[in-house]
């Protein structure tokens, strides 16, 4: 399984000594069905093109794109293509991925997309959300590959964990903590921290204004198990956004250096 950090330019050289595959966060639909592009480094070669639709415009032609986007891979040496696809599904996204998907496949280039995007691209890589704050993530996963037909079809889209949950939690939603929300809980707190193997995250329990709260986190340690959870499967990639895990790179990426599958 290849792990790939998602980095913006101004990030790369400090992520490059954590992770040496990146997903380039530099690219966005722009008028006219233009690819625009942050300034990159002069030497940035390699790795994936990642490219938003956040406020994009209408893509008016799919084609256009598309062979914008495959200059670029080959100008720069990508791999492949990330769609960080924010947006619910739409004609001309659509219309995109359909053009894109074979070109890139007849140039032995890869694509990963959001679920709702699978049926235009059948030989893409579907990403797989990881922040699962109930029933059991191995279950998930599998679930997931069953579904897909295998999980190389598959690439996970790990995202840290940090929620606080008021109870009883009917609905499943919590509240998101930013890290250092999380840190000043735990110092106000300080709380007994669990580890749920079904959950594969760290827990906590407090109580506030007669209210009882369950915290659910993700750590270096329960992130890389997710991992090793998705790499003994089969799944083809996974992907990490380097703001999230900035502060716990050098724990977490130390057991995969060399390409290497952690024990």
């Amino acid at each position: 399984m290849q792990i790939y950090l998602a980095v913006t330019p101004e990030e790369t050289q400090e992520a490059r000594g954590h992770c040496r595959n990146l997903a380039h966060v530099a690219y966005r639909i722009g008028p006219g069905s233009a690819l625009l592009r942050q300034s990159l480094l002069l030497q940035t070669k390699g790795g994936l093109l990642s490219v938003s639709d956040r406020q994009a415009p209408f893509i008016d032609s799919p084609e256009d794109l598309r062979d914008a986007v495959l200059r670029e891979c080959g100008r720069r040496g990508y791999s492949g293509v990330l769609l960080d696809f924010e947006e619910a599904p739409r004609r001309d996204r659509t219309a995109f991925v359909s053009a894109l998907a074979p070109a890139l496949s007849s140039s032995r280039r890869a694509l990963f997309l959001p679920e709702g995007y699978a049926g235009a691209a059948p030989g893409a890589a579907v990403l797989l959300c990881t922040a699962v704050s109930g029933g059991s993530f191995s279950q998930y996963l599998q679930e997931a590959v069953a579904q897909a037909g295998g999980a190389g079809r598959l690439a996970l889209d790990v995202q840290r964990l940090r929620m606080d949950f008021r109870l009883p939690a009917r609905s499943g939603e919590g509240e998101p903590l930013t890290g250092e929300a999380l840190a000043a809980l735990m110092g106000r707190e300080n709380p007994a921290v669990f580890f749920s193997q079904d959950l594969c995250a760290r827990y906590f329990t407090y109580n506030r204004d007669g209210e009882a709260h369950f915290v659910l986190f993700d750590d270096a340690d329960t992130l890389n198990q997710k991992l090793r959870l998705g790499a003994g499967m089969g799944f083809q990639a996974a992907f990490l956004m380097w703001p999230e895990v900035r502060d716990i790179a050098p724990r977490l990426f130390a057991p995969w250096r060399g390409g290497k599958k952690p024990p």
